[in-house]
């Protein structure tokens, strides 16, 4: 079973991992997906938020 560090881990990695493909949509100018993107975005920001990481230099779309 994981344990809090793993768990907040695997949401950094994710967190992250949406944030390059926010920016390849948005650079494509895919509206659609970009939106469906910033709801993960968001709900793993609030995640990560909640778990106490500090997300000054992760967070790169600063939405």
């Amino acid at each position: 079973m994981p344990n809090g560090l793993e768990i907040t881990k695997a949401a950094i990695d994710d967190f992250k991992e949406i944030q390059e493909y926010m920016v390849i949509a948005k650079e494509e100018n895919a509206d659609r997906t970009y939106a469906k993107l910033k709801r993960k975005y968001l709900a793993l920001k609030a995640i990560l938020q909640v778990a106490g990481v500090n997300l000054t230099d992760i967070d790169e779309i600063k939405e």
